[in-house]
């Protein structure tokens, strides 16, 4: 084994690496020396056997496979790794005989191949499409893993109440589909931020999204920006997004004239579409509803699957887990404590409608951890921090004595955990709670000890 591939098999590479495979000693040291010299991380492999045994489905890099080796060949190897993930890119190096076994193996899901004598700078440049391509599978699997789970989604869609785990189902499920999405919603629900996500999720993933407001433009610049003719300035925003996303903001502006375009811009496309569109409805007028601000068609065309984001006020407990979320970041954003939720604070809390919803809060979640940044330490109520800096926006409504209770309940475990650090003896010996007790009251408000240690 010479100096160039010691020192590949060596790298603990800090980004991805590339895995190549050839039982030929010369063509997988020039592979690997050309890659390093191209600012890759290759390890060199002799054989597919020993391949396998470093490769799995959280393997970050890509595989570059020469087709006949002894033992296991390069078709094989592609089977196996096709069956322990999918979205690992495998190029296949063959030889000129091989090129109908290399098409087969397209089929079957090879990135790409490359027909002996190769390029070097081909090489160069499908290495750099296929470690593109893993970086954004791989961030779509864990996307979707946190959309699935829902617990680790602090700054995006967290949430235990029914209305979040039913739309991050639809997320998932819509996500995969290629039908158009309309998304409704208050204003300051995150409209944009699901919009994102069900691209993100779904087989478009590596394709573009492109976002646009319909809102304060006329006609005439909003059809050239979104269809054309092509201008020097770029593609028009529609066939930007060919083959992803386009994500149309403030669909209810659109003017007759304008949803007429859009709805044969669609029918234009046929099935499966071109490009995805993605609706936002941002605001209604007063007693109008979205369909009626849509022509039948178009909004038919569009809501085939609707998803409408429920308002703060909605989703009970979420509303402190939230609050807390975002103190905890502004927090350690000012490099001061979080404020403590008393009982009163929960309440009020819980009976304010929240007409700004969530970006509402995160203002209000801000605004106390200055308070209490300038109160040197001393506890200042979520009441007074609102009234003095945010301009009484949270006037409350009533709620049912059963809600209080739960809020009091569970911002005093809450409280206690974070005091302790997450040692459930302390949390039992202060509370005077059975630890049977403890964990399911953690468990009915969605507290995990893991948040605390």
């Amino acid at each position: 084994m010479n100096t160039t591939e010691t020192a590949a098999r060596e790298s603990e590479a800090k980004g991805p690496q590339i895995v190549i495979i050839d039982d030929e000693h010369d063509m997988r040291a020039s592979i690997s020396q050309w890659l390093s010299l191209s600012g890759f991380h290759p390890h060199t492999c002799a054989s597919a056997e020993e391949a396998l045994r470093m490769l799995g489905p959280d393997f970050d890099g890509i595989v570059i496979t020469d087709i006949r080796m002894p033992g296991m060949g390069g078709m094989d190897l592609l089977k196996k790794l096709a069956g322990m993930d999918a979205t690992l890119p495998v190029i296949l190096i063959t030889g000129h005989g091989d090129v109908p076994m290399a098409v087969e193996a397209m089929r079957l899901g090879a990135f790409d191949f490359l027909e002996k004598p190769f390029d070097p700078e081909k090489m160069t440049k499908l290495a750099r499409r296929a470690l593109k391509a893993r970086a954004l599978a791989l961030e779509s699997r864990a996307l979707r893993q946190e959309l699935a789970d829902g617990k680790t989604l602090m700054r995006r869609l967290v949430g235990n109440a029914p209305e979040m785990v039913r739309l991050r189902e639809d997320i998932l499920d819509y996500g995969q589909a290629d039908g158009h999405v309309l998304i409704d919603g208050e204003t300051g629900t995150g409209k944009t931020l699901v919009a994102h996500a069900l691209h993100a999720v779904g087989p478009r993933a590596g394709k573009r999204f492109v976002s646009v407001s319909c809102l304060g433009q006329d006609d005439e610049s909003l059809a050239a920006r979104l269809f054309g003719p092509v201008v020097a300035a770029g593609l028009p925003l529609a066939e930007e997004a060919r083959g992803g996303t386009l994500c149309l903001e403030d669909i209810e502006a659109l003017s007759p004239a304008m949803q007429a375009r859009l709805l044969a811009f669609i029918n234009e496309q046929g099935s499966p579409a071109s490009t995805r569109i993605v609706a936002i409805c941002n605001a209604h007028e007063p007693g109008r509803t979205l369909e009626d601000a849509l022509r039948p068609d178009l909004y038919f065309r569009l809501a085939a699957m609707k998803i409408t984001l429920p308002p703060l006020r909605a989703r009970g407990e979420d509303i402190l887990a939230l609050f807390n979320a975002y103190a905890a970041q502004f927090a350690e954003e000012y490099g001061c404590p979080a404020p403590e939720l008393s009982a009163q604070d929960a309440a009020h809390l819980l009976q304010a409608p929240w007409p700004g919803n969530v970006r509402q809060l995160i203002a209000i979640a801000e605004q106390a951890v200055l308070q209490n940044r300038r109160a040197s330490g001393s506890v200042v109520s979520l009441v007074m921090a609102d009234n003095e800096s945010a301009g009484s926006a949270l006037t409350t409504e009533g709620k049912p004595l059963k809600e209080y209770v739960e809020a009091f309940e569970r911002t005093l475990i809450d409280n206690t955990m974070r005091r302790h650090k997450g040692s459930i003896t302390a949390v039992m010996e202060e509370l005077c709670l059975p630890r049977r007790t403890l964990n399911e009251k953690m468990a009915k408000y969605g507290l995990s000890r893991s948040d605390y240690v």
